[in-house]
């Protein structure tokens, strides 16, 4: 049965890929701080699901196939012609097969008849010259039909044939989006609509309460579409499905009407204007903007056009009226050079304007006012198609957030805008010379347009107050009320990889959680190794502590590896090239004044040999101050430990793991003890292997895993047990014990295998006792976050662990032989528990918060 206390479900749909469509970005985040749970769903641009996460967003990117497309492509041919002229040669691909069968036949054909007598040669040359003819026919038959093939073939009327990548697009989306079964599907542009209706219907049908709303992005009967086919398909997809949609959004009051007069929709659409998010203005730290990166000063006028450059954008009529305008400069924002971009900038090199047209990059969507803020005017140059007549776009809203006035077209959204707030000059699209005169009289009156720029209109144009008429919607449609807010949610929250160690991602410019390598009198580098990300972690917790250090973190990659956080991925794959190896090189040396490497890895690839020994003579030589970091089975000695620990993870080791890690281990310590380097471990535990190192505690992120639920309430308490191998943690030691208990009704016990990291969180947030290992006698990342959540832990704890933290650490000790005893007296005392459960969160946050660990580390980065 479901919580009522149940955040509820949003999916945000869009056929894009995600990165780039602020406004996408922008609904989920806002949805996430208003406390939703938020599902982002996307484009892959491979052919696997790509999973990731912002912050407590979910974000899915799907893989598209054609297989629809195809067969309309393969019904698009005379069938019964096509039968014949290419019979099972559907594409060049299938004829090239054919052919290479073919020629690969005549090779061992005429080769036999060559060897074969007088009679079987003679009967095999017939055979090549008709097998000959046959071939040529068949070529010749494809190329013929090919040829006769529309390239541009008309629209039918039916958008499924006409624009079948639609329904693709819905055969991969709609699965995911069933299995997040939301309570409110957010369609975004037409190309989603089929599927958001098709879904919610389904999900309906499955006594699941969904509600969709489709989004409008675009006029779509007022785009011009790149050919006839596309033009026919969107309209009649829209209105198929719009009429079906439990509430219409859109970007303008003009669009909304035309939606509502075109689909006679009942209600009017809801008008969510796509602006900046106005909090996060004016914080940016870093001090780049649109003037410097045109290299001139600020006495020279400067004009900016932010955003896609498309014919209907009007950019060649600014070019045009440049030499009207002496002395002005103009900066295009723009991500890649495409074919009109190269031919506008032939356009000013013709014109002798070229020195005058600047090229500058894009930035993160909640940095473009503050990068835009130092041009002089915005640009809106619009054809007056229909598309751009009915909306006032995103560009508006970031010039006027960054305090430029803006020079227009005649295109009526934001002509009618402009001249109601007299927030700059309107230039005639039919006559193109009326530009220069507006763009110089906008400059002769700058400073008056621009206190126009109101309080209220910055208001009014800024997500914060758009995205609340979203986030009603929701609640109405839905009729569910979220169970609070999550302002720690940062609008700017970055995208990382999903299983990743995020640390306060709240900082307030969105900026990656750690200060990178730049300007600092600390260069430090972190990795190779980087596992479950506590490089990043450290690194994070590094730079918030000490304002003097910057941070590269490093990874070495697998393809089966987890991408966490890091500024530098290595294939791991690829180490023994040179070209890789000198890569390092030069990446580090000169850069770095400080390196931790972890795990013993080297950092210059195989260069110097497979460990951080051979490198350490060219880290030396360079002046790199270098400190060591281990994790655990690269040093943790497998004899010893079974000497130590009489239930040691290493009994039950699958055959020739312990004399591989027991050869690594070794090697590992005798680096240790002859390098004279300063020496750190994440796990206490490990000092029995390396007594000269100094404990730097693992770090996780204390808050993002904190919850208010209660432990012991339960009849039966819900006990979480969660191996990522079980030799391990020592899982089937534990088995009967907890099998036994679970049958006889004292707990409910949930072993969680194989389960996504991303929900793990929730399982830890909603049980009562967390067994974390049996076989190691120290605590690692899992049993830290489960404190963390307040979730009593119980594990195998050795003496030396226990008197690294003085007696604090309140994880209740145990082994297999007393599990039985401990869990029995853990749920007879049921507020005693409750009470080490509170003793836990205090515990994570005094040693895992980074603070302790960024404090031992002050030493080294002297």
């Amino acid at each position: 049965m479901e919580s009522p206390a149940r955040r509820p479900r949003l999916a945000v749909i869009v056929a894009n890929g995600i990165t780039g469509d602020s406004r996408v970005q922008k609904t989920a985040v806002a949805a996430a701080r208003d406390g939703w749970d938020v599902t982002l769903v996307g484009r892959s641009d491979t052919k696997r699901v790509q999973r990731s996460k912002m912050g407590p967003i979910t974000v899915i990117r799907v893989p598209v196939g054609a297989d629809y497309l195809r067969g309309v492509n393969s019904r698009r041919r005379h069938p019964v012609r096509a039968a014949a002229t290419q019979f099972q040669l559907r594409d060049q691909a299938a004829l090239n097969r054919y052919t290479a069968a073919y020629r690969a036949w005549v090779r061992q054909t005429s080769a036999e008849s060559n060897w074969a007598g007088s009679p079987r040669r003679a009967s095999l040359k017939a055979l090549l010259k008709a097998r000959r003819s046959v071939h040529r026919l068949r070529v010749r038959a494809f190329r013929w039909e090919e040829q006769r093939r529309p390239k541009d073939p008309a629209p039918v009327g039916d958008w499924r044939r006409d624009w079948p990548q639609v329904v693709d697009l819905d055969l991969a989306f709609g699965p995911v989006i069933e299995e997040i079964e939301p309570d409110v599907i957010h369609a975004n542009d037409v190309t989603m609509i089929a599927t958001a209706a098709l879904s919610a219907a389904r999900l309906r049908a499955r006594g699941r309460k969904c509600a969709w709303l489709y989004d409008a992005h675009e006029y779509v009967k007022g785009v011009e579409w790149p050919n006839a086919r596309q033009a026919s398909a969107l309209p009649a997809l829209e209105a198929e499905f719009i009429g079906r949609a439990d509430a219409v959004v859109t970007v303008s009051t003009q669009m909304a009407e035309l939606l509502r007069n075109d689909h006679k929709l009942t209600e009017s659409p809801l008008v969510v204007g796509n602006s900046p998010v106005r909090e996060v203005i004016g914080g940016r730290r870093s001090s780049a903007s649109v003037r410097e990166a045109c290299g001139l000063g600020p006495e020279v006028p400067l004009m900016v056009y932010s955003g896609w450059i498309g014919r209907e954008r009007g950019v060649d009529a600014v070019i045009d009226g440049l030499p009207d305008l002496p002395g002005f400069h103009l900066a295009l924002v723009v991500g890649r050079m495409t074919p009109l971009l190269e031919e506008l900038l032939a356009q000013a090199e013709s014109l002798g304007v070229r020195d005058r047209v600047h090229l500058v990059p894009y930035v993160p969507q909640h940095e473009v006012a503050d990068y835009l803020s130092s041009a002089d005017l915005g640009l809106t140059p619009f054809k007056r198609v229909p598309n751009c007549e009915v909306s006032l776009p995103t560009k508006v809203s970031e010039y006027l957030q960054a305090g430029l006035p803006l020079v227009t077209s005649d295109v009526k959204v934001i002509k009618a805008y402009v001249e109601e707030h007299g927030l700059g000059e309107v230039w005639t699209w039919d006559d193109p010379k009326t530009f220069a005169v507006a763009a110089a009289q906008a400059m002769d009156k700058r400073d008056k347009l621009a206190e126009a720029i109101t309080e209220d209109v910055r208001t009014e144009l800024s997500w914060e107050a758009q995205s609340g008429k979203l986030l009603r919607l929701y609640r109405e449609l839905s009729k569910k009320t979220p169970p609070g807010p999550r302002p720690d949610v940062s609008w700017t929250v970055q995208e990382t990889p999903e299983a990743v160690l995020t640390v306060d991602t709240d900082d307030a410019d969105g900026k990656p959680a750690w200060r990178k390598l730049g300007e600092t009198r600390i260069k430090l580098g972190l990795g190779p190794a980087n596992y479950a990300g506590q490089a990043a972690a450290y690194a994070q917790a590094i730079t918030r502590l000490n304002p003097d250090v910057s941070v590269e973190v490093v990874m070495n990659k697998r393809p089966e590896s987890f991408d966490y956080p890091a500024d530098v991925y290595v294939d791991a794959t690829r180490l023994r090239e040179l070209n890789v190896q000198l890569q390092q090189v030069e990446r580090i040396v000169g850069r770095y004044t400080h390196l931790l490497v972890d795990a013993f890895m080297p950092v210059f690839g195989h260069l110097n040999g497979p460990s951080i020994a051979g490198d350490l003579d060219a880290l030396k030589q360079a002046r790199i101050k270098v400190a060591l970091l281990a994790h655990g089975s690269e040093i943790r000695h497998p004899l010893r430990h079974m000497e130590r620990h009489a239930f040691s993870l290493f009994h039950d080791a699958p055959e020739g793991i312990a004399e591989k890690l027991r050869v690594k281990a070794e090697l590992n310590r005798r680096i240790a003890q002859e390098a004279g380097l300063p020496l750190y471990v994440t796990t206490p535990d490990l000092l029995e292997d390396l007594p000269s190192a100094t404990w730097a505690p693992l770090v996780v992120d204390v808050a993002g895993w904190a919850t208010d639920r209660p432990v012991m309430e339960r009849k039966r308490p819900l006990v979480l047990h969660a191996p990522s191998k079980r030799w391990t943690k020592g899982t089937d030691r534990i088995m009967p014990v907890l099998t036994e208990l679970h049958d006889e009704g004292l707990i409910e016990f949930r072993l969680a295998e194989g389960i996504p990291w991303a929900e793990m969180r929730e399982l830890v947030q909603g049980c009562d006792l967390v067994l974390d290992q049996f076989t190691t006698g120290s605590y690692g990342t899992f049993a830290v976050e489960a404190m963390a959540a307040g979730k009593p832990v119980v594990a195998y704890i050795s003496d030396g662990v226990k008197a690294a933290t003085d007696g604090a650490l309140p994880i209740v000790g145990a082994t297999p032989d007393t599990l039985r005893e401990v869990i029995r007296s853990l749920v007879d005392d049921r507020e005693g528990t409750a009470r080490i459960g509170r003793r836990s969160v205090d515990f994570a946050r005094t040693y895992h918060d980074g603070s302790w660990t960024a404090q031992v580390l002050s030493d080294f980065l002297k």
